[in-house]
């Protein structure tokens, strides 16, 4: 049984309700139908009804619940608390009703008043267009200075981390991190890791260079950030710098750095900037056949989760089951 196939099982046991804001794609639909259909999560899409399912009649989404944003009986709540959040940015009563006539701040406000426990999109707009509600509306979780993104990658056949099973970090949002914030994301990780998997993390912070066998401001700025983040949370188990191919086989850990508990069996790979991030996990995805679940957002004070505009059905599917994992443990 998959990694995903595992958490569907355990969250149709303790179903959650997932916001939908993207219902006029075919990829979402069909997630949609197969998530209710299995019994992995109740759906809310938002538009209207009668026109969703004229544009896709062969899809059985009479167990979906629709809600339109001006038709809502939410709406005028939901604007006034938009307004009381963003009125001191300058947000105006008539731009407040604007903002909630869209579909994802719509949605991401029904988490915001605890009438869903999570929304996915992405799979049409931008990370920019998911987040930015999302930080607006929920902001982020105490003591969580920075949200950055990452992907579950389900590498079959792979003896490599966890069966096959790869987190990597961070792939979407932060172009050039500084060490602190490297350090942060990398202990993010490790707790998104505890949280999805009930496994320990095992992080890796990578570089062209393993423990100093490369010289450069690069592999300075990832040990440095190596020796941030084991101060900040002594208790994970954290190693850089460390070339991939260190990170990830025993046999070159055994030759590059024999000393270390994290190379050879990492399983959480933070990359050091968004560029490696970005082009490694979908080198990863397209020549591993990979299943690539994300992007997906931590450090956001409920879960709000991203897709890649180039995803498919079950990649979208992933994502909501995922989803549902996140609002069960972080209930």
């Amino acid at each position: 049984m998959s990694f995903v196939d595992k958490v569907k099982a355990k969250v149709c046991a303790n179903r959650k309700t997932i916001v939908l804001p993207e219902s006029h794609d075919r990829r979402v639909i069909d997630a949609a139908a197969y998530v209710m259909e299995e019994g992995i999560a109740d759906i809310v899409l938002i538009g209207n009804r009668e026109e969703v399912t004229a544009m896709f009649p062969d899809v059985d989404l009479s167990k979906a619940a629709f809600m339109e944003p001006r038709e809502s009986e939410h709406y005028d709540a939901m604007v006034d608390t938009y307004y009381e959040l963003r009125k001191k940015k300058g947000m105006t009563k008539e731009g407040a009703e604007t903002t909630m006539l869209q579909p994802t701040p719509f949605g991401v406000m029904l988490v915001k008043l605890g009438l869903a426990d999570g929304l996915v999109a992405g799979a049409v707009n931008t990370t920019a267009d998911t987040l930015r509600p999302a930080l607006q509306i929920l902001r982020t979780k105490p003591g969580t200075k920075l949200v950055s993104a990452f992907f579950l990658m389900a590498i079959p056949g792979s003896p490599y981390g966890e069966d096959g099973l790869l987190l990597m970090s961070d792939c979407a949002l932060n172009v050039d991190p500084s060490a602190e914030e490297l350090s942060d994301i990398a202990i993010a990780s490790a707790r998104t890791w505890q949280t999805l998997t009930g496994t320990e993390p095992r992080v890796a912070l990578l570089s062209y260079s393993s423990h100093g066998s490369g010289k450069g401001e690069g592999p300075e700025k990832v040990a440095e950030a190596t020796r941030l983040a084991k101060e900040k949370a002594p208790d994970l188990l954290i190693d850089g710098e460390l070339q991939v191919d260190t990170a990830l086989v025993s046999s070159v850990a055994q030759l590059k750095t024999p000393e270390s508990v994290v190379a050879g069996r990492a399983n959480c790979l933070i990359f050091p900037d968004l560029d490696s991030g970005n082009i490694g996990y979908k080198l990863v995805q397209r020549l591993a056949g990979a299943d690539a679940y994300g992007p997906m957002l931590q450090g956001i004070a409920k879960p709000v989760n991203d897709l890649s505009r180039g995803c498919e059905t079950s990649d979208i599917i992933g994502v909501i089951t995922l989803t549902c994992l996140q609002a069960m443990e972080e209930a």
